[in-house]
């Protein structure tokens, strides 16, 4: 039975299960509901969440194990004689899953019967070509070790699709029972529910810890491998990035981070004064029409994709700063060698950081208190010395917030700078030379057949560790400014 039909079925088994629990209750308290300990709802409730937690939580383990079970017995079909190490394998059996997808559809779509397709032989079919006319292209030629595998991952699949259904309809019905048969009118069903609610937010917050201690492992390990085949001195203080998988490498960080730092800065100067003058317009002049029209017209810039914003820099602003600084330029000074530099990408991300720098401006200087402003005016403060001197000042930790989230925003893009900046790591004081960043280099290491035993490839892992210590090390200072003027005005 296909995933998503079992999981409607336990969402309906769960609501049949509210029900029951909620007539039982009743039924019990001799439809009176004072003569219950909790309301009604939460009899049901404490039915519904039996059913429906157990159920989903085997369902989306199943799911997960499932590919993985069935990968492992397939790669059993594949000679070790065809693949030299397991980055081959991975590729090969990438295209048994697609050839066992492929398949599957034909059967789906009539194109072969189920038993053609369980005795077919890959010398004399071409199973390569039956998987591309049922919609599933596959890379390479189809073997007979191919076509076994494929065959055992679709055996293994359908074995588990049926256990599958089974056990989550077994779990469900059971877990639904017994839930149901503890109810009586003493029951403290709002206890045992309110307990579960707990347990689930308990739950949300730590995926959310354990993902981003997850993400730090995984950088750790490979980041301390590659410390152990390139020294971090020459890593950290080299001043020259010329990374070459034919040995002699130079990996030096310091160009990389010069530039990140150098077009985050030219981004923040135009986002931060465009974004907090709009933010105070919007909360403290705007009238009610022009703010329901201008703030909502401000934040579609936050959702333009960032491709687009990198073509308006490739194709826009870069030529048209060489018009005016590259040769032959108006001001008869050549600046500028091409269209990509440090002042395209940062003039551009700047436009795209806007609305997060104005909108939660806004949002947090309309959160300071409407007496605060009413006793600057009754003393006699005008308008704008109220802004000056007292909202700003309150909204002070949050507008910090918003800038150093606008920070953080520039320092990790990457389709603008691969764009609008070029790909060349320099050390250099001029805003109209091409330059890279730390970004944009881990995507050019870990494109395509990366190596993961050679420094070349492992100093992605470690540009990302000194990355996310970086942007770490921006919030701890954000948080800090913070508190400091969040006790002045508490």
């Amino acid at each position: 039975m296909p995933a998503l039909w079992l999981l409607v079925i336990v969402l309906i088994l769960a609501a049949a299960g509210f029900v029951a629990g909620r007539s039982r209750a009743m039924a019990d308290a001799q439809g009176d509901v004072r003569n219950l300990h909790s309301l009604p709802v939460y009899y049901g409730n404490h039915v519904m969440l039996a059913v429906l937690l157990p159920a989903v939580l085997i369902l989306g383990i199943w799911l997960l194990l499932q590919p993985l079970a069935a990968t492992q017995v397939a790669s059993s079909h594949i000679s070790p004689d065809s693949y030299a190490d397991t980055g081959a394998l991975s590729l090969i059996m990438s295209d048994v899953q697609r050839v066992a997808e492929g398949l599957n559809r034909a059967v789906a779509q009539g194109l072969i019967s189920a038993s053609d397709a369980n005795a077919l032989d890959a010398t004399t079919t071409d199973v390569r070509a039956l998987s591309v006319s049922a919609g599933v292209p596959v890379a390479a030629q189809v073997t007979p070790d191919m076509l076994a595998a494929a065959e055992a991952v679709r055996h293994v699949s359908a074995i588990g699709s049926w256990l599958m259904s089974g056990v989550v309809l077994a779990v469900a019905l059971v877990a639904g029972f017994v839930a149901w048969s503890q109810i009586t009118k003493d029951f403290r069903a709002r206890n045992t529910v309110e307990r579960v609610v707990k347990g689930l937010l308990i739950l949300a917050a730590m995926i959310a810890i354990l993902t981003t201690v997850g993400i730090v492992l995984s950088l750790l390990g490979n980041t301390i491998r590659f410390f152990g085949l390139y020294p971090a001195m020459d890593f950290f203080f080299g001043t020259t990035w010329a990374p070459s998988f034919g040995g002699g490498s130079e990996l030096g960080i310091l160009p990389l981070f010069w530039g990140t730092f150098y077009i985050s800065i030219v981004a923040l100067i135009v986002a931060v004064p465009v974004g907090l003058f709009a933010a105070i317009y919007l909360s403290e002049y705007a009238g009610p029409k022009v703010r329901a029209f201008a703030k909502p017209l401000l934040e579609v810039l936050a959702g333009i994709p960032t491709i687009v914003y990198g073509l308006f820099a490739l194709l826009t602003v870069g030529p048209l700063l060489m018009k005016l600084f590259g040769q032959d330029g108006t001001f008869g000074v050549t600046w500028m060698q091409g269209g990509t530099s440090v002042m395209t990408a940062g003039l551009v991300m700047g436009v795209m950081l806007i609305p997060f720098v104005s909108s939660l401006s806004d949002d947090i200087i309309n959160a300071v208190p409407q007496s605060m402003r009413d006793g600057s005016l009754g003393l006699g403060a005008t308008k704008s010395e109220t802004v000056r001197q007292v909202v700003l000042p309150a909204a002070l930790p949050g507008i910090v917030g918003a800038i150093l989230l606008a920070a953080s925003r520039a320092i990790g893009e990457t389709m603008i700078v691969v764009l609008g900046a070029g790909a060349a790591a320099r050390l250099s004081m001029n805003p109209l030379d091409a330059m890279t960043t730390v970004t944009t280099r881990i995507v050019s290491q870990l494109t395509g057949d990366a190596d993961f035993a050679s420094p070349e490839a492992l100093v992605a892992f470690a540009l990302g560790m000194t990355l996310f210590v970086m942007t770490l090390g921006l919030n701890i200072f954000a948080l800090y400014i913070v508190r400091k003027y969040r006790e002045q005005y508490d």
